[in-house]
């Protein structure tokens, strides 16, 4: 086991000195979108201060817990070295989780999950079930916040209750090439979990379940969609589908440490602006045990960043959505009960959450 030290030193050396030493998914952004300024939604995800050598595919991933290394990333059999104040924790990647640590107390088999642990949403899809009918406890809960508004409501000095909830970015992205090693699918659901050290009947394995349901559904008429596993897989659908290079990544920010209470906003002067409208690329975060982004192609739906301020002084940089034709949509859905219109007549918005991301050609 003591053989590992020295390669432990060889690899964080030769990665951290080395003139070819990369941000792996942030040098995909910057390479492939280099206009783009990268929104929170995403940055929060990326593992930090991860360092990678293009030419061999080693990682080197620095974090609170101590510093993790990858020799060959994703790939078979690929070990993986994590120094943490417990020891040296040591991988040899070969489908199996277990591994080594050394500690204090000698050497012992140790399994050490890496990953999130998702959340079941009980409330609340990441996508509106826009063929559901209004509840009457979401009726009574929407009467207070508001879910959803018209168009014509941004403008500088509309006022509007919400309560913009912090994210939890526990888990993160990881490289495409490991994303891409993994199962993604129903049909493997016991292989994943048990992979993941996931409880079989657990809230985590049902939210499981209902992403990977949810990806596998069938598209809806005149929609595009995927699950992006990787950041790398959720720029390229986006660049496919907007058909360029230089589009504009936006998501809803607090500037707050502090968890906002639910409170009346004011949007500020000169503080909408419209993203292009032709075609937006918007992406979901799903419950899962790492980063996975349900993305789909919206349309016809519009756009817009919103800046706004609450009575406490919070400011939110907020991004509006307003679905144009709402004709397919259930006329008992919780839209048209609060804002007494009818499907079809006019375009009905929504503010997204902070864990969703929305790409659109770059005006």
């Amino acid at each position: 086991m003591d053989s590992f030290l020295p390669l432990l030193c060889s690899l964080l050396i030769g990665v951290v000195t080395s003139n070819a030493a990369l941000l792996p998914a942030q040098h995909y952004w910057h390479t492939v979108l280099p206009n783009t300024h990268m929104p929170t939604a995403i940055s929060d995800l990326l593992s930090s201060d991860t360092v990678m050598d293009s030419k061999t595919g080693t990682y080197v991933d620095v974090g609170k817990g101590g510093v993790d290394v990858n020799a060959g990333t994703g790939k078979p059999g690929a070990t993986s070295v994590g120094v943490g104040k417990g020891g040296v924790h040591v991988v040899a990647r070969k489908g199996t989780p277990e591994g080594a640590t050394v500690g204090p107390g000698g050497a012992s088999l140790n399994v050490k999950p890496k990953y999130g642990k998702p959340q079941r949403r009980l409330s609340g899809k990441s996508r509106p079930y826009y063929q559901s009918a209004a509840t009457e406890e979401q009726l009574q809960y929407n009467r207070q916040t508001m879910l959803f508004f018209l168009e014509q409501d941004l403008h500088p000095g509309s006022k509007m209750n919400m309560q913009f909830e912090k994210t939890n970015a526990a888990a993160k992205f990881l490289p495409r090439s490991e994303a891409e090693s993994i199962p993604f699918s129903s049909k493997k659901l016991p292989e994943i979990i048990s992979q993941f050290s996931v409880q079989p009947g657990s809230d985590e394995e049902e939210a499981m379940k209902e992403t990977l349901r949810e990806c596998e559904d069938p598209v809806s008429k005149g929609e595009k969609k995927m699950c992006a596993t990787s950041l790398e897989s959720m720029v390229d659908f986006s660049i496919a589908n907007l058909g360029t290079r230089n589009v504009e990544a936006v998501s809803t920010t607090v500037h707050s440490k502090n968890k906002t209470p639910k409170q009346e906003y004011t949007i500020i002067a000169s503080g909408v602006k419209n993203l292009a409208q032709d075609k937006l690329v918007v992406c979901h975060q799903q419950p899962y045990t790492y980063a996975v982004f349900y993305c789909h192609l919206a349309k016809p739906t519009k756009g817009y960043t919103v800046k706004m301020t609450g009575k406490d002084g919070t400011v939110v940089d907020a991004v509006a959505v307003c679905h144009v034709d709402t004709s397919s949509w259930n006329p008992k859905h919780v839209a048209f009960k609060l804002l007494n219109v009818k499907p079809g007549t006019v375009p009905v918005c929504h503010f997204l959450s902070q864990d969703n991301v929305v790409f659109s050609r770059n005006n």
